[in-house]
């Protein structure tokens, strides 16, 4: 069966939740709601929909420490169809989203980037004290900052 690719854009509804598995690999999750407006008979309906969003190790790590709820995001990943039971027996079904990609919307805020090195030079785990962009949330009249531009031999993007 293919895979069900899609680019979402909306607000982040709660804190990203960083956690752990067992063998370390890191996996932040959090909900994003979308809203859709339309005009009938002259009178705007506006629906909302609402996904959990799953991200996996260095870009789940990213965004728990780069963006909150309210922080309006661009979100490109996989569904994935779940089914679970409730506390009282109920069978539910969820669509969650794994993300390939999240990044904030420029179409209301600024965000500076700066780019986190990939692995120690011991070929070791990912250097933790690298930060993630920061992405300011609404329309904020925060200035831009100007980073240090230091990528070393490589191109920034």
């Amino acid at each position: 069966m293919a895979d069900s690719f899609v680019t979402l854009v909306g607000n982040i509804t709660r804190d990203p939740e960083l956690r752990f598995t067992a063998s370390g690999q890191a996996i932040a999750s959090f909900g994003i709601a979308v809203n859709r407006r339309w005009q009938k008979n002259g009178e705007w309906q506006e629906q909302t929909s609402f996904f959990n969003v799953t991200a996996w190790a260095q870009l789940g790590e990213n965004v728990a420490q780069s963006l909150g709820k309210g922080a309006r995001v661009i979100v490109t990943g996989r569904l994935e169809q779940r089914e679970y039971e409730t506390r009282e027996g109920e069978k539910r079904t969820s669509v969650d989203i794994v993300a390939d990609e999240i990044g904030p919307s420029l179409r209301w805020a600024i965000a500076q980037v700066e780019k986190t090195s990939r692995q120690s030079a011991d070929g070791g785990a990912p250097d933790r004290g690298a930060a993630a962009g920061a992405a300011s949330g609404g329309d904020s009249g925060s200035s831009r900052s100007a980073g240090s531009g230091s990528y070393g031999d490589e191109e920034p993007f």
